[in-house]
């Protein structure tokens, strides 16, 4: 939907500066969200991106846990030892020590701390669907395999490269991670932060700063609470707000366009109060009329104000410019419409009156005259038509003409205060106003139950649109 500001957005310069204060909110802003997810992920990058676990590992305060490292120290010396066969003393104690690691990995649990308990049942699963026992435990599986009857029996080689591939890898994840002295988790990000927070700081000051010299009536303070979603920017914590400055930025520097979301947001928002806020509206205004109109209030006002003096804004009588329009239509282009059925109306009501005349029916009988007669009434018909329809229309343009001279005009507006005197004193009449006020509440019932609560969404969807029409040709003029 293309809009007048969306074209002020598009013919608007960009200072380079803008753009790259934009950038650098949105670098800030990447780094921020790998900072929070980078715990979620982190064993994705030690599979693929090893090197990025090495150099981030310590921002978050992350270290090798000792007690699975020490397992896995002790794997590795069993492997340099095995050349010496499992018959040498080494090797037995090496065994020994792994059966004791084991046991003392199951009951101790130190995976708990990098809260990945889960890896501990993985590796428990695995080793016991290796090695099954009629207890069905994971120690007694963990005891077997580190035998040196059950390796020399399936293989010392391919035993250790099952470990290797289906154990090690879940052992090898674990980790530790130190506590703060503010009592949360170890994360050294705000050295990372810092500098950006500092950019931001000191651009915030400066722009404020401008801002409040160019328009002499903010003051630097007030021109701060204008850039409020620049604030997020430079607060250590609430860290995902500085969604709010990213996007606005990235949109008023032209990197992004969201002129259309947020212009179809507005539409659908619109859509979904315009009919209740429409109805709500019209109902009030109804429902006062209705008031006024069953307390006499409405004529009050009406019939009162004729003693006032009229403030006319545009020395036009709006009023005698209506009934004249009014009168115009109804004589010089209602009633020649209608000539035809006034005339059969009057035709049926004179031949009816005649026929019942004693005299007429007397000259019915005389021979030669009856059509004559017929002739006499035939004409009268005529002529009342004729008064009827084109003598109003006669009138209309004599006073029309008379109207044209000062001494005409004059004589018309005696007409119409007059007229209007009368109307007023004849509608003031009790059951009169009282007949009008019960039709005129009626029909303001009958307009609430037919339109306003008639109304639909369909209805305010088409006007919505037909505003973005007549957007797009004033656009499109532009």
């Amino acid at each position: 939907m293309v809009t007048t500001r969306h074209i002020r957005r598009k013919n608007r310069k960009v200072p380079i500066l803008e753009k790259i204060m934009a950038l650098l909110a949105l670098v800030n802003f990447t780094l921020v969200l790998f900072n929070i997810s980078y715990i979620t992920f982190r064993d994705f990058y030690f599979d693929y991106v090893p090197s990025l676990t090495k150099i981030y590992d310590p921002i978050k305060g992350i270290r090798p846990n000792r007690d699975t490292e020490k397992y896995l120290n002790s794997f590795t010396e069993l492997k340099t030892k095995i050349s010496t066969g499992f018959d040498s003393l080494e090797v037995k104690k090496q065994l020994e020590e792994l059966q004791e690691l084991s046991i003392d990995m199951i009951n101790q649990n130190p995976f708990a701390v990098a809260n990945k308990s889960g890896s501990l049942e993985k590796i428990k699963n695995r080793i016991r669907d290796k090695i099954p026992n009629p207890e069905d435990s994971a120690k007694g599986s963990f005891t077997t395999f580190w035998s040196a009857e059950y390796l020399i029996a399936n293989g010392w080689n391919k035993e250790s490269e099952w470990f290797e591939k289906e154990i090690q890898p879940l052992i090898v994840k674990n980790y530790y991670r130190g506590i703060g002295e503010s009592g949360g988790l170890t994360d050294y990000f705000g050295i990372i932060d810092f500098p950006f927070i500092i950019i931001f700081g000191l651009e915030f000051l400066g722009r404020t700063f401008l801002i409040s010299r160019r328009y002499p009536s903010v003051s630097w303070q007030e021109a701060m609470l204008w850039r409020w979603y620049d604030i997020f920017l430079l607060l250590p914590f609430l860290q995902l707000s500085r969604i709010i400055p990213v996007t606005i930025r990235l949109n008023n520097a032209q990197i992004i366009d969201l002129e259309t979301i947020r212009a179809q947001a507005s539409r659908g928002f619109l859509a979904s109060i315009a009919q209740e806020l429409t109805e709500v509206v019209i109902i009030q205004i109804i429902n006062q009329l209705q008031k006024d109109v069953a307390s006499g209030e409405l004529a009050k006002r009406i019939f009162s104000s004729q003693q006032r003096t009229y403030i006319d804004l545009n020395n036009i009588n709006e009023i005698e410019a209506i009934t004249n329009k009014l009168v115009e239509i109804t004589v010089c282009k209602v009633i020649p419409e209608i000539k035809s059925e006034i005339e059969a109306l009057i035709r049926y009501n004179v031949e009816k009156i005649i026929e019942e005349l004693p005299a007429f029916q007397t000259l019915q009988q005389i021979p030669g005259v009856e059509n004559l007669a017929k002739q006499l009434s035939e004409r009268l018909v005529k002529e009342l038509s004729n008064i009827v329809t084109e003598g109003p229309q006669n009138a209309y343009e004599t006073v029309k003409v008379a109207m044209a001279d000062p001494e005409g005009t004059k004589l018309s507006e005696e007409l119409v205060q007059h007229f209007s005197k009368e109307l007023s004193q004849e509608l003031q009449q009790e059951n009169t106003l009282d007949e009008l006020q019960s039709l005129i509440s009626a029909f303001l019932e009958e307009v609430k139950i037919n339109y306003v609560m008639g109304m639909s969404e369909e209805d305010v969807e088409k006007i919505l649109e037909e505003t973005r029409q007549l957007q797009l040709k004033a656009n499109k003029s532009n």
